[in-house]
């Protein structure tokens, strides 16, 4: 069992930056692929993006790729979505999921096996 915290969504104005941050307890990312969804109320969870711990191949939901950054840190315990030029279409609960292995059809969240309690972002314009 793999227990994750997301962390790092407040209230904002738009075209503040945010940083989430997404730590299992206990373990290290180098063998899992990580990737962050958001929901916004009445819509369905979408993919934003995604990165293979141990190989740090990265993708990117299109609507996010010039403005949101996925990173892991050295000691691959955390995982981290720089959020950049926030909009109020970006207002959502994010959530961070993991997965083993590495898994390349990574914008699904039907693939991951767990999942963070999620954190919420609000952007006002």
């Amino acid at each position: 069992q793999v227990h994750l915290v997301d962390s790092g969504g407040r209230s904002v104005q738009a075209g503040a930056s945010l940083r989430l941050s997404c730590s299992a307890s206990g373990r290290t990312f180098n063998s899992y692929t990580v990737g962050w969804f958001r929901q916004a109320p009445g819509k369905e969870r979408e993919f934003v993006a995604s990165i293979i711990g141990s190989t740090q191949v990265i993708k990117y939901a299109d609507s996010v790729s010039d403005r949101f950054t996925i990173s892991i840190d050295n000691e691959k315990i955390a995982v981290y979505l720089q959020m950049n030029a926030l909009k109020p279409a970006d207002t959502a609960v994010y959530y961070c999921a993991s997965s083993p292995g590495q898994v390349h059809i990574s914008e699904q969240a039907n693939i991951y096996f767990y999942w963070g309690q999620g954190t919420q972002v609000t952007v006002s314009s």
